[in-house]
């Protein structure tokens, strides 16, 4: 449970990252914003499909609710 748990929080980290650097509109052929992309778009992606950015003054929340979505996993892993 504690792997898992800090695997959760690994993630939660990534997502606040590919967030931040989304900010300053990273250049896309970067390594390291590659790869920020390939591990959280799979998360991201269906989250962005149920609530569009359009719809909320171009604010994409799907980082937002991913991190909330991985709190409650962890909540009830204890």
């Amino acid at each position: 449970m504690l792997a898992i748990d800090r695997l959760l929080t690994l993630y939660s980290w990534i997502i606040i990252i590919r967030a931040l650097i989304s900010w300053v509109s990273p250049d896309p052929s970067n390594p390291v914003v590659r790869i920020l992309h390939q591990i959280t778009e799979p998360v991201l992606a269906p989250l962005r499909r149920l609530v569009p950015p359009e719809k909320l003054a171009g604010m994409d929340i799907s980082p937002l609710i991913a991190i909330f979505l991985i709190q409650v996993i962890q909540h009830f892993l204890y």
